[in-house]
């Protein structure tokens, strides 16, 4: 059973996604929280799974909240999935630094919500290839040097490869046909490099792909 928490100050919001989500025999909401302070403290009393996080909340916003969330060992098995209003959110650059596995509009299809939770539960990271490029485009925006490469070291050239083709946006399946492996080839070779870097899904492993500078603005194209 999936245990999702859903943090969101407006009730009708909450409403809508609970209804969805209990009516699935394979989730179940274990909370509501209506600020990020709450959600917070349901967390470290519910511990879910998943946490659908909106951006904007009163008292602790949903950004402060996924930081105390990504940084506490404690919790190194929560997901957090943040709400937005718009795709374009000005603050997709900082919620994948505070450590958010994805981003959902909330207006999304219901069968786009359902998926992305098990998504998330499974490891993966919802980082279409649009929102990887904006990610992108922030890098180039606010990119200074690179930092050093030194944790790079302990990836194989392969696993570096790869890890380059994550930062510009490229799916698995993407990359095994770049490579010519298979897509579990490819997962395995991600799943790795973020273990080797100890990176908690596929969204810090672009973040990492740039700070240590494998990839650099204006690859993509």
């Amino acid at each position: 059973m999936i245990r999702v928490l859903l943090a969101d100050d407006q009730l009708l919001v909450r409403a809508g996604f609970r209804a969805l989500l209990d009516a699935q025999a394979d989730i179940e909401v274990v909370g509501e929280a209506a600020d990020g302070a709450e959600a917070l403290a349901l967390v470290r009393e519910l511990r879910p799974h998943v946490v659908l996080m909106d951006i904007r909340m009163p008292r602790l916003d949903g950004l402060a909240a996924t930081r105390l969330i990504t940084s506490d060992p404690a919790l190194a098995e929560v997901r957090v999935v943040m709400l937005t209003t718009f795709e374009l959110d000005e603050y997709v650059f900082e919620a994948i630094r505070a450590g958010a596995s994805g981003f959902l509009v909330k207006d999304t299809e219901p069968d786009e919500l359902l998926r992305a939770v098990r998504a998330v539960t499974g490891g993966d990271a919802l980082l279409s290839p649009g929102v990887t490029r904006r990610l992108i485009a922030e890098f180039a925006a606010r990119s200074k040097e690179p930092a050093a490469a030194g944790a790079l070291a302990q990836l194989t050239e392969r696993e570096r490869e790869v890890m380059a083709l994550v930062g510009i946006g490229l799916s698995n399946d993407e990359i095994a046909r770049r490579l010519v492996v298979s897509p579990l080839t490819a997962k395995t070779h991600v799943s790795r490099a973020m273990v080797k870097l100890g990176a908690r899904d596929r969204a810090q492993l672009v973040v990492l792909a740039y700070e240590s500078g494998l990839v650099r603005p204006g690859w993509l194209g």
